[in-house]
């Protein structure tokens, strides 16, 4: 059952939109005001907002404007309901992301209408994108179901990378948001003195570069394809500030895809910077033997070079560290191939 939060200061109104909406099914709850409506939206995330415009305390457009700021409730459809129809209302609701307009008095047809439609695209977007190159594909095609879209390119470029070639350079401008569809590429930063240092390794399903291009700033870093064969799906530029500045629903779920790759960045930061050698080696074979098996390997085949540039240390550091790990039973090592015996203690290990 579809959750839909009310806040609506006219009691009567209030009363009305719970009692026509619960009897078509949805399950309803209501605020009296803007504050303690935001305060449920985040207690209780819902799968759509209806909000009066005009009310004390908090208007709609402060109570839209912190709830789309919140990665919970970005992407919630948010429907305004008010009596005051003058233009100037109705761009200032939908500059700051607000999905539709209902006007009162209102119809109850036109009331469930709105909803339904609105929970539907809310439902098709949160369905299209599973981080393969068939997702991608379909959720740029659901967005382009929706008017501010229709330019949206359908030509979506695929190249084919050999390994080791570089795929853009640290210090170039960005042109494209670049899909990886297949194969494996790593990211990579030189610091003062030419040593290269490898900070993220990324599997298909992944997005390079878009940091660089919301910055619209050069690349910080540069990426080479490690894999024979490796492609990647090329989104124009115009297309992804398309995507990200078009369409609330279509931007919020877009940025939740990619905060993904961000947070795995951090965490790679904070390994780096407050881990021991030993466990930074541990947490770099576990992060790789993940990325694996989502792809249904068990084995992990990468230079060693190439590993101690993730961890930030020497390779006959790493070479060690493997050498105990494998003494003790952790992983496997044959012909240079890891395979991961025992994650869990390898995860538990302290020091």
């Amino acid at each position: 059952m579809k959750k839909i939060l009310v806040i609506e200061d006219n009691q009567e109104v209030r009363e009305v939109l719970e009692e026509v909406l619960e009897l078509s099914g949805y399950d309803v709850s209501t605020a009296e005001n803007g504050a303690v409506g935001a305060k449920k939206a985040l207690e209780n995330i819902p799968d759509l907002i209806i909000c009066d415009v005009m009310m004390p305390k908090l208007d709609g457009f402060g109570v839209l404007n912190i709830l789309s700021k919140k990665p919970e409730t970005a992407d919630v459809p948010f429907v305004f309901l008010t009596a005051k129809a003058e233009k100037e209302d109705f761009r200032r609701g939908m500059n700051l992301g607000a999905d539709d307009y209902i006007t009162k008095p209102f119809y109850k047809d036109e009331l469930l209408q709105v909803i339904e439609t609105r929970l539907k695209k809310s439902d098709r977007l949160k369905k299209t994108f599973d981080g393969t190159a068939s997702g991608l594909s379909r959720f740029i095609d659901e967005a382009k179901g929706y008017e501010d879209l229709k330019k949206l390119s359908s030509d979506r470029k695929t190249k084919t990378f050999k390994g080791k070639e570089v795929i853009f350079f640290e210090g170039d401008y960005p042109k494209y948001l670049y899909f990886l569809k297949s194969g494996k590429v790593k990211l990579t930063k030189t610091n003062e003195y030419g040593k290269e240092f490898i900070i993220s390794v990324l599997e298909e399903g992944a997005f390079i570069g878009y940091t660089a291009l919301i910055a619209e700033e050069n690349y910080t870093y540069g990426a080479t394809a490690m894999k024979e064969g490796t492609e990647l799906s090329l989104i124009p530029k115009g297309d992804f500030f398309q995507l990200l500045l078009k369409n609330r629903d279509v931007s919020s779920r877009l940025i939740k895809m990619l905060a993904n790759n961000v947070i795995d960045k951090e965490e790679q930061l904070l390994n780096l910077a407050y881990s021991s050698v030993r466990k930074r080696v541990a947490n770099a074979v576990l992060s790789l033997n993940e990325q694996q098996k989502k792809t249904g390997q068990t084995q992990i085949t990468i230079l060693r070079d190439d590993l101690a540039r993730i961890v930030g240390t020497a390779k006959e550091s790493v070479i060690r560290m493997l050498t105990e790990f494998k003494a003790d039973g952790y992983i496997d090592i044959t012909d240079g191939v890891i395979t991961v015996l025992d994650g869990q203690r390898l995860k538990a290990m302290n020091c």
